[in-house]
């Protein structure tokens, strides 16, 4: 889990260092912001692995923040709330916004730090094993978490890696948009099954001229192939 980037969002100077102490000691790259505006900007310029984001803070709050992220912006990154209210409804609603976990200060490093690794084994699938996994045109670098077709890097948000990376994977099998929602979203995911047709439609777009290795089976769903 080297060398990953971590977004800190925390109107507190002090707790963000505290953060960031602990997470350079782990390996992982640090970015900072001071509200939800600032980390909207800091999202448009650099591309970070995970969010560690305040609830409670000035100009745009933590929940709004989530809720831009997700719904306007469509940025799929894990991000895991950092509060003082521990209340069980702040909680829900976290989640319900698309927050990945939860956790109430004053907290202990060592539990943020594993909620973290859990977080990424769940949504970096396949980064053990072989670095590079190559199906007809389009190639994968696992731990690097980038993708390229015929030397062009396709500049991808985590759930279109990771769909993309699923149907390669499973090339030839067809699957309807709930299997995927379950896939790639997880079984408690709570929105609509388009969300697939979207991330299909973008997906495409970025392939361009071999959009068509994501066939669909009209009636039933998508399936990865590649031309022999």
């Amino acid at each position: 889990m080297k060398s990953l980037k971590v977004l800190i969002v925390d109107d507190e100077d002090k707790m963000r260092e505290l953060i960031k102490t602990y997470l350079n000691k782990e390996g992982y790259t640090c970015l900072e912001a001071k509200d939800g505006m600032e980390a909207l900007d800091l999202l448009k310029k650099e591309s970070p692995d995970m969010l560690i984001v305040d609830v409670m803070m000035p100009y745009m709050d933590g929940f709004t923040l989530v809720e831009e992220m997700r719904h306007y912006h469509h940025i799929d990154t894990p991000v895991i709330f950092l509060t003082a209210k521990g209340d069980d409804q702040d909680k829900v609603k976290g989640l319900k916004l698309g927050g990945d976990d939860y956790i109430v200060k004053p907290f202990n490093p060592a539990e943020l730090l594993a909620r973290m690794e859990v977080i990424f084994r769940r949504t970096r699938k396949g980064v053990s094993g072989s670095k590079f996994e190559t199906f007809g045109p389009l190639q994968f670098d696992l731990p690097g978490r980038t993708a390229t077709i015929q030397d062009r890097k396709l500049t991808l948000t985590q759930k279109e890696f990771d769909l993309l990376l699923f149907l390669a994977k499973n090339k030839g099998q067809v699957f309807t948009r709930s299997q995927l929602l379950d896939q790639i979203w997880g079984q408690t995911y709570e929105g609509s099954e388009r969300t697939v047709d979207t991330h299909i439609k973008t997906i495409r777009l970025k392939l361009k001229e071999n959009a068509d290795l994501i066939k669909t089976v009209w009636g039933l769903g998508y399936k990865f192939e590649v031309k022999i």
